[in-house]
């Protein structure tokens, strides 16, 4: 376990603002202290992120064989090409109790924790991984979790069981989904502000005073990077002011064409390419200044409404469209690896000590189910990263047809990489050995 504590951490600080520092050679910004005789950076964390979207994929395009370099991809994962060799392509795993409805919300609200879920307007599944990490790894930070989203809560019921299931994968407790936080504005003020109301001012404004100080005491490339991540910080802080000001409506599509309410002025970005983009940087930032190690992205709901006008695709609603294998479906779905090959690709630009912060880094992306005719037999999954250099990419594991191919001992495997050992999670009493 970590040994290391919030209080001990470097921050950059202003009135209503604490700004976590990213790693630098000149000082401990971690708080661990060194051993003797070793420089005094400390090293740098494992971080989990879960991406999820909704509906499975292109039922003939989600695959890949081969290793490292000479991997091949199905056109699914074809954004992905330039991780081949930091990504391992996971078939075979599925979660037992997921298979029992058949139906989109009884495959997703246990995706994260392989528990039973209930029906008949109970709500009740298990804690998720993420939650479960974020009680026992995330303490040292001032974020035990970020969980983000893209597209609201659905809280209707589809054939007896809760659309909250449907629209949660990270659970706090078994009968809590975690508040999901889909305002870039807001997501972006939980990392970074210390209380919710501290009006207008501009985060950096607040810490720049501070930022000179700290500037003066540490080596010329640790200025590089802190004047990097400082205008990394100014970049989303203006995208986020700049798409609440966008007129134009894309994504979910109201009943009525004309707004019951007036719009609020840090309301969600209207435009869904450049929402799920500024969540996407949200989401390394939260990495790169360690205020959280743990953050679950979810870009849409399963049994989705999103629409896609950005890619041409604006007939119809995402989950309508995931019953067929047209290029139209292709394309939504390299959309959604676009976003992740985003991540890992700002990760991986992010150097700490001999490793990147992709290299630290498990990102994990699944669905619930592998096409929109409901398969959850052969779960979906891509991880990229080396969770701290635990583990060896460029690799497809094929667990197919083989027993105890519980979706929950993967998870079991990712908490090991991150020190925290559980005798079982959900349906599993013992990690993937190969991960």
């Amino acid at each position: 376990m970590p040994t290391h504590h919030f209080s001990r951490r470097t921050f950059l600080r202003g009135v209503g603002v604490t700004m976590a520092l990213p790693w630098m050679e000149s000082m401990t910004v971690w708080g661990d202290a060194p051993p003797s005789g070793v420089r005094p950076a400390s090293e740098a964390p494992v971080r989990l992120a879960v991406l999820f979207s909704g509906n499975g994929f292109h039922s003939k395009e989600w695959w890949a064989k081969g290793e490292g370099k000479q991997m091949e991809l199905g056109k699914v994962l074809a954004p992905l090409s330039d991780f081949r060799e930091k990504m391992l392509f996971i078939r075979g795993l599925h979660n037992e109790e997921a298979l029992k409805g058949n139906i989109h919300s009884s495959q997703t609200g246990n995706l994260l924790s392989g528990a039973p879920l209930a029906s008949g307007g109970e709500i009740r599944s298990g804690t998720s991984i993420d939650q479960l990490l974020a009680q026992r790894y995330g303490r040292s930070t001032k974020v035990p979790s970020l969980v983000l989203g893209c597209e609201k809560s659905n809280p209707s019921v589809h054939k007896n069981y809760s659309m909250l299931y449907s629209s949660h994968i990270s659970w706090s407790s078994p009968t809590t989904p975690t508040p999901l936080e889909i305002y870039p504005a807001l997501a972006f003020d939980r990392l970074f502000k210390d209380g919710a109301d501290k009006g207008d001012k501009s985060v950096l404004d607040a810490v720049l005073a501070d930022a000179a100080d700290l500037r003066r005491n540490i080596s010329r490339g640790d200025q590089h990077k802190l004047d990097e991540y400082l205008d990394s910080v100014r970049d989303v802080e203006q995208r986020i002011e700049n798409a609440g000001k966008k007129g134009e409506l894309q994504g979910w599509r109201p009943a009525s064409s004309v707004p019951d309410m007036p719009r609020p002025a840090d309301g969600i970005p209207q435009d869904i390419a450049e929402h799920m983009r500024l969540m996407c940087d949200i989401l390394v930032l939260g990495f790169r200044t360690d205020t959280t190690r743990i953050t679950t992205l979810k870009l849409n709901n399963d049994h989705s409404s999103l629409r896609f006008p950005n890619l041409g695709v604006d007939y119809m609603i995402h989950h309508l469209l995931s019953h067929s294998d047209t290029a139209d479906w292709l394309k939504v779905n390299q959309f959604f690896l676009e976003q992740v090959a985003y991540i890992a690709r700002k990760l991986d630009s992010i150097q700490e000590g001999p490793r990147t912060l992709l290299d630290n880094t498990m990102l994990m992306y699944c669905s619930s189910m592998l096409n929109g005719n409901h398969d959850a037999t052969n779960l979906p999954v891509v991880l990229l990263g080396g969770g701290g250099g635990r583990i060896r990419g460029g690799r497809v594991l094929d667990n197919t047809g083989k027993p105890d191919r519980q979706m929950c001992r993967l998870y079991l495997s990712m908490m090991d990489k991150m020190d925290v050992r559980l005798p079982k999670f959900g349906d599993a009493t013992m990690a993937l050995e190969e991960i």
